[in-house]
């Protein structure tokens, strides 16, 4: 019923506004319901749907259902205290800096309605993490929290040494600070960055992760990786990735680059000159590398599959490809917050039409030649 009043009635008129201003509306409408406890309870008895079938327990943390907030949503962790009445089984906040970031200039957020997509081009823009350590470090959490954490935007950092030095300064602020979380991210992957220095490179990427390993991080760390890349490049990442046992998963994948997308629809491409794109131009080489890493790491790392996730359907396709977990944002904006409970109310149909008694079971039961989809350039 809320799904046919979002669609029919609520998101016209959303839609007639500048994005970014909405979205800041809604993460502000979130945090003032995340601190009633009537409407927490009013919310989540509309809303959410739980089901044991849907349960995990994933590198120590209980996971009740696999449905997840990606990083990029919630940059200023205002929505920790809410999301789990709309049925969400987990949230990442972020990404978050070392250092304040105001992000890109202008337009940072716009809709491609044909497409399914979002053009994004905040470049992590976000408080900085002492301001949200500040925020969090009184609250409670009754869901498992991640914080993403990535390079601050800045021209200033020049050298692969001054970026390595800033992430790891926001690692080591986290692992000082009494904040509950239950993971961290590590986000590689941002396309719309000011700082150059990227640690797609092998060389780069092993530097940033002895470094990190130098801090004895006793969480889960997940890293989000690009979706751009050869597969030959992404083994290449998995394969230092997996030297390291702090990390324990990895995310596919962030934004799509590639303009040329079929999903993306043309006409409405023209309207942004710069950024990148979520939502369904993300989904077809997500799942490829979710069956890439599943078939030649199944084991070694848990693998969250994000990107273009409108449906239980397209959440179980990730799934039966080899991801434990699910993420989304852009899935939200267009189908509205009852997509979540929908999602696991129907994930918990599908298992049993495919005779699965729990979650784990649909695990990679679907993995497939997907995997070696993308010729190398």
């Amino acid at each position: 019923m809320f799904g046919f009043f979002y669609k029919t009635f609520l998101k016209p008129v959303l839609f007639l506004f500048d994005a970014e201003s909405v979205h800041e509306a809604f993460l502000n409408l979130g945090e003032f319901f995340g601190r009633s406890r009537f409407l927490k309870q009013l919310i989540r008895k509309a809303f959410a749907f739980r089901s044991e079938a849907l349960g995990q327990q994933i590198s120590g943390i209980k996971f009740e259902n696999p449905v997840g907030l990606a990083a990029g949503f919630d940059y200023q962790a205002k929505l920790t205290q809410i999301l789990p009445s709309l049925g969400f089984g987990f949230e990442t906040i972020g990404t978050i800096t070392n250092q304040k970031c105001q992000g890109n200039s202008k337009p940072r957020l716009g809709r491609l309605p044909k497409s399914k997509s979002l053009m994004v081009n905040k470049g992590f823009k976000n408080p900085g993490v002492d301001s949200v350590i500040k925020k969090l470090s009184s609250l409670g959490f009754v869901f498992p929290l991640g914080i993403s954490i990535g390079v601050t935007n800045s021209e200033k950092i020049e050298t692969l040494e001054q970026a390595i030095q800033d992430v790891v300064a926001g690692f080591e602020k986290f692992l000082n600070s009494p904040v509950k979380n239950s993971y961290y991210e590590l986000n590689i992957s941002c396309p719309n960055l000011k700082t150059k220095i990227n640690f797609y490179n092998s060389e780069n990427l092993n530097a940033l992760l002895l470094a990190l390993s130098e801090l004895k991080i006793q969480k889960p760390v997940f890293v989000k990786m690009p979706i751009s890349n050869t597969d030959k490049e992404i083994l290449a990442m998995l394969e230092v990735l997996k030297n390291f046992s702090l990390i324990k998963g990895v995310i596919f994948g962030n934004l799509q680059k590639n303009r040329a997308d079929p999903a993306l629809n043309q006409a409405e491409l023209k309207k942004f000159s710069t950024g990148n794109f979520s939502g369904k131009p993300t989904e077809k080489r997500s799942n490829e590398l979710i069956a890439l890493a599943y078939k030649n790491y199944q084991g070694r790392f848990i693998i969250i599959g994000c990107g273009g996730v409108f449906s239980a359907e397209g959440a179980y396709k990730k799934i039966k490809l080899g991801a434990n977990l699910v993420q989304l944002i852009t899935g939200l904006v267009f189908q509205g917050p009852q997509l979540v409970s929908g999602i696991n109310r129907d994930l918990v149909k599908l298992l049993k039409r495919d005779g699965f008694e729990n979650f784990s079971q649909a695990i990679g039961a679907e993995s497939s030649e997907l995997g070696n989809g993308k010729k190398e350039l």
